[in-house]
């Protein structure tokens, strides 16, 4: 929610009249405030006030647990302990953690233990070669023993049970690839609550699929189906059966699949959809402009159907980025001349009036946008 300023002042330096205006200044109140002008000079020595310790909201961890759970060896799970073993901050199927990693990388992973263990956290982690460096680090560097910060956790993905505050009364979850990581947990909390639930999870192939072991427990509720053996799943086969009392699906995949899903359920009253992706969302009613970096004069040209971020990566490599949806703030960066044209959850009003901009989501309203980077 953005924050609009309220802006005002307060002209009052003297007492108030007293209410029956017969004095100019209220007895009572010029008491008080002798009081507290003489009291307060003489405590402040007593009681200096201290610098408290700035909150950062970053936890420092150690990992405690590495495992290869896809038999294509591309996707690992790491588990994070406090170093001291204490108890870590609760958190709710659908959470995630802000990974950061040495190289000053901040990349953004789903939680996929057990909500009800306080004592550890769980992430896995896709291999991906070409992709900005975050997994190739975490698959290549990170070892058992090493300490590791985190922030969070956060979530932007949360599970309506029905009975619990949901209306409908069955739950279907939809995972493709590495989306496995923010159903795991709604599964296993469904599952154990007794709820009417089944699963789709899809993939390339039967290898490249994460945690099929875990799931077996489950049973047929869990049906596993690859592109290579079954070929892509039709929407109504995701979907399945909505029931008497309506559907909750929830569906963590690739862009595709979303967009596909969203333009199936279009006037379908008795399915909700939730959804997360792991992949930037698609430019809508985009414009072609040019970013410039203020401190060289360097020009990129962003495309209609691109984001500034990607544009701007070309020009800097090493600018920092996460979650490219517009809720982390990772890549933040000050504009100091152009129109933004702001399309983010995150930002404040007197952030955006001060300048700051999102490039992952947000657009440009005039030509040209000049960054101070």
């Amino acid at each position: 929610m953005n924050h609009i300023r309220h802006p005002h002042e307060t002209d009052l330096v003297v007492e108030p009249p007293h209410l029956t205006g017969r004095w100019r200044r209220d007895p009572l109140m010029r008491f008080v405030t002798g009081i507290g002008n003489t009291w307060f000079p003489f405590w402040a020595p007593l009681a200096p006030l201290r610098d408290l310790a700035e909150n950062d909201d970053v936890q420092r961890l150690e990992m405690v647990g590495r495992e290869v759970v896809a038999h294509d060896e591309n996707v690992i799970a790491l588990t994070f302990a406090a170093p001291d073993r204490t108890v870590l901050p609760e958190w709710h199927a659908g959470a995630h953690l802000d990974l950061l990693l040495p190289s000053g990388r901040m990349r953004e992973y789903s939680l996929c233990g057990d909500p009800g263990d306080r004592t550890t956290y769980r992430i896995a982690v896709r291999r991906i070669p070409d992709g900005g460096g975050g997994s190739v680090e975490v698959h290549d560097e990170l070892t058992v023993g090493d300490p590791i910060r985190i922030k969070g956790p956060r979530n932007a993905f949360p599970l309506a049970m029905p009975g619990y505050g949901s209306p409908v009364g069955r739950l279907r979850f939809v995972a493709a690839g590495i989306g496995i990581t923010p159903i795991l947990p709604m599964v296993a909390i469904a599952d154990r609550f007794g709820l009417d639930w089944s699963m789709i999870y899809t993939g390339r192939t039967l290898d490249s699929i994460p945690f099929r072991e875990e799931l077996a427990r489950y049973g047929d509720r869990v049906q596993i189906r690859t592109d290579d053996e079954h070929g892509l799943p039709t929407m109504d086969e995701l979907v399945g059966d909505a029931g008497e009392h309506g559907l909750a699906v929830y569906c963590c995949g690739p862009t595709s699949m979303l967009e596909a899903l969203r333009t199936h359920l279009v006037g379908r009253t008795d399915v909700e959809l939730h959804y997360e992706r792991f992949s930037p969302p698609p430019i809508e009613n985009g414009t072609e402009f040019t970013i410039e970096l203020a401190s060289t004069g360097e020009r990129e040209t962003v495309a209609a159907d691109e984001s500034a971020l990607t544009a701007l990566r070309r020009l800097r490599p090493a600018a920092p980025y996460s979650c490219q949806q517009g809720f982390c703030g990772t890549c933040r960066v000050r504009i100091s001349s152009g129109d933004a044209d702001h399309r983010d959850g995150l930002l404040t009003e007197p952030e955006r009036d001060a300048g700051y901009f999102l490039p992952c989501v947000s657009r440009c309203d005039s030509g040209s946008l000049t960054i101070d980077a």
